[in-house]
């Protein structure tokens, strides 16, 4: 049913079909990268904490390399260069999340553009469909029939219909995306006083 009721909308609901098919699989694979990404920051850096505090680096940096995520690369960064200062600690954090940033917001244009394009597409469907209807009304000797003029009108309605139910989902996917990447680089920001922090206390003891 479905095969025949879809190809009753012209070639446009084929590829309005084919950018839906592009933004699930670009929106499971942002789900589960941003689900690696993002960790319990607060209970990675209790442990860390724990760790220097017993002047343990190494088996700092090893709970940092165990770890997943942009959190604990920032952290094991700023370990890394903890004989430098706080200030030379917070110049390697904000190098590190220039570099952590972008990969988290990689392919959410993608998504927001299909969720843009969709409805347009959608819209040059349903043009094509009364383009469809008109050139039937022009070449036809007779009074055309109703079942003439369906297929036109069958085509504008389905492109219509396919090109915002594309859009909608893609617009709130891209929203819940974009709410996820913010709350990852928040988690960053907090790491990466706190680990200032830390490292400050610990070198102060010294």
């Amino acid at each position: 049913m479905w095969p025949t009721f879809l190809a009753q909308g012209g070639l446009m609901i084929w590829v309005i079909l084919l950018i839906s098919a592009v933004a699930v699989v670009v929106f499971i694979e942002r789900v589960l990268h941003y689900h690696r990404a993002q960790i319990n920051s607060m209970e990675f850096l209790n442990g860390v904490r724990n760790v220097l505090k017993r002047d343990n680096v190494v088996e700092a940096i090893a709970i940092c390399d165990a770890t997943a995520g942009p959190v604990a690369r920032l952290v094991k960064v700023a370990i890394l260069n903890r004989d430098k200062g706080r200030d030379g600690v917070r110049e390697a954090l904000e190098e590190t999340g220039l570099i952590e940033v972008p990969p988290l917001e990689a392919k959410l244009n993608l998504l927001a553009t299909i969720a843009q394009i969709a409805p347009l597409m959608g819209l040059l469907g349903t043009v094509l469909g009364f383009i469809k209807v008109f050139g039937i009304l022009q070449t036809k000797v007779s009074v055309p029939t109703m079942q003439d003029l369906s297929g036109g009108v069958w085509q504008a309605l389905i492109c219509t219909a396919a090109g915002l139910a594309v859009a909608i989902p893609c617009y709130a996917g891209y929203n819940y995306l974009v709410s996820r990447v913010n709350a990852i680089v928040l988690d960053m920001e907090r790491a990466a006083t706190e680990i200032t922090n830390i490292l400050a206390d610990t070198i102060g003891r010294k």
